[in-house]
């Protein structure tokens, strides 16, 4: 009898091991975990996410949708359409960014090295990129988030970083879009709207002590604790608006250095998924 209750007692704990790692369809078969990336907005300190990406890929943790906001979105999406980060890299040292914010006021100068970025693939269902993506933005009209996921993509990306008094709002199907950071600048419960099991979050919030004055602090700080790896580049010093080579090249190593404290912790995210 002994025998028989160890048996049963070690059948279930076996049984709630594999389903933390997968669940079952109505029909027994596996359904595999899926993984969401989630980047969070910050100006030129998107730099720094191209590092950590480096030490996503080499973790071998599958992607399998993206959520960004404000410049999380403009990473974010190359990287939904099949960017690594290697030429993520290449990018972001070699964009001429003043040229591409010239006349910023208006935002429209913004708008065609996107459509070249993105190839101008006019209306699309953001499903349907190589990897599925969202990324969130702000109707001002209603002080209220929106999360944009079928469209004009280049335009969309550009609504999510139209930062007010710096760009001028997108209008969108009567809406007017400016930057989603202002409601939800990481938006890790977007990704689990999504049907994200697990999601590995890159956050470039320098000073958190200040969080409480956000127009979002109760939901960011929420996220952030949702996020089941939690990122977060040491960028005390820099600026949304630090885009020279120098200070690019600075907070790339400085995502690189924060990528690859959490590769560990992404390794054991990959075993777990066992795919």
């Amino acid at each position: 009898m002994k025998k028989r209750l160890c048996f049963i007692l070690l059948l279930l704990v076996c049984v709630a091991v594999k389903a933390q790692d997968a669940s079952f369809s109505t029909d027994g078969k596996k359904v595999c975990p899926k993984v969401a990336l989630v980047l969070g907005g910050g100006g030129a300190k998107g730099a720094a996410t191209v590092g950590v990406l480096k030490y996503v890929e080499e973790s071998g943790v599958p992607i399998d949708m993206v959520v960004g906001t404000s410049i999380g979105s403009i990473v974010g999406g190359l990287y939904a359409l099949g960017y690594r980060s290697e030429q993520l890299d290449s990018m972001f040292r070699s964009q001429q960014w003043t040229d591409m914010f010239a006349g910023s006021l208006m935002g429209d100068s913004i708008v065609r090295p996107l459509r070249q970025m993105t190839g101008d693939r006019g209306s699309v269902n953001f499903d349907d990129l190589p990897t599925p993506f969202r990324c969130v933005a702000v109707d001002i009209n209603k002080m209220r988030e929106v999360v944009l996921r079928e469209g004009d993509l280049a335009q969309a990306m550009r609504a999510s970083m139209a930062i007010p008094l710096v760009f001028k709002p997108v209008k969108m199907n009567g809406m007017r879009l400016v930057d989603g950071g202002v409601l939800n600048n990481l938006p890790v419960d977007v990704a689990r709207d999504m049907g994200a099991d697990f999601v590995i979050a890159v956050d470039l919030t320098v000073n958190k002590s200040s969080s409480s004055l956000r127009l979002d602090a109760k939901k960011y700080q929420q996220n952030c604790e949702d996020a089941d790896i939690y990122i977060n580049p040491r960028l005390k010093g820099y600026g949304p608006e630090d885009f020279s080579p120098k200070k690019i090249a600075e907070m790339i190593a400085m995502g690189e250095k924060a990528g690859k404290a959490s590769l560990k912790e992404m390794k054991k995210m990959k075993k777990r998924l066992a795919r």
